[in-house]
Formats: C-alpha cells, sequence, structure tokens
C-alpha cells in the first residue's frame, strides 16, 4: 500500500473514532439514568473503536509497542556516550 493511502486509511480511521466518540459523549446520561442506546448498540461501539485502534497501530507499525508512560514512573532507559575521550599530552 502506498504511502498516500496509508495516509488516507489514518485520516479516516482517525475521523471515524472521533465521530464515535462525539456519539458517546453527546448521549452519555447522568449517573442513575438510563443511558439512551441500547446495550447491544454501545458494545458495537467499543467492537468499532477496537478496530479503528488495532488498524491504526497496524498502519503506524506501533502495535503493542507503545504505552502510556506515567510522569513518576522511572525512566527505563539507558544513555550511552560513543564518544572517545581526548588524549591528554
Amino acid at each position: 500500500m502506498s504511502d498516500e493511502n496509508e495516509n488516507t486509511e489514518l485520516r479516516v480511521m482517525s475521523a471515524m473514532k472521533k465521530t464515535l466518540m462525539a456519539v458517546i459523549k453527546d448521549t452519555t446520561s447522568q449517573p442513575g439514568q438510563k443511558h439512551p442506546l441500547s446495550d447491544s448498540t454501545i458494545e458495537d461501539i467499543r467492537q468499532c473503536l477496537g478496530l479503528i485502534t488495532s488498524r491504526e497501530q497496524t498502519l503506524t507499525g506501533d502495535a503493542g509497542t507503545r504505552r502510556p508512560k506515567f510522569v513518576d514512573e522511572p525512566d527505563d532507559t539507558v544513555v550511552v556516550s560513543l564518544k572517545t575521550p581526548k588524549k591528554k599530552d
């Protein structure tokens, strides 16, 4: 698949995700009230969001390799200097 097609597909995926998230936001009910969407519709939306995320990860090449980091989480990277020290005469 060409880069242009992948970029277009990523834009489509992003637009679909934003639309579904807006539907969720607009239809969320107050605590204690019945949700206006049926349980099966809510589950369908969850499945769609999962598929969109999976496809986005496939297209960007980071499926399963990235996860959120907390601010106070220790950094597990090690930096090694590759410079050779200058010799003193």
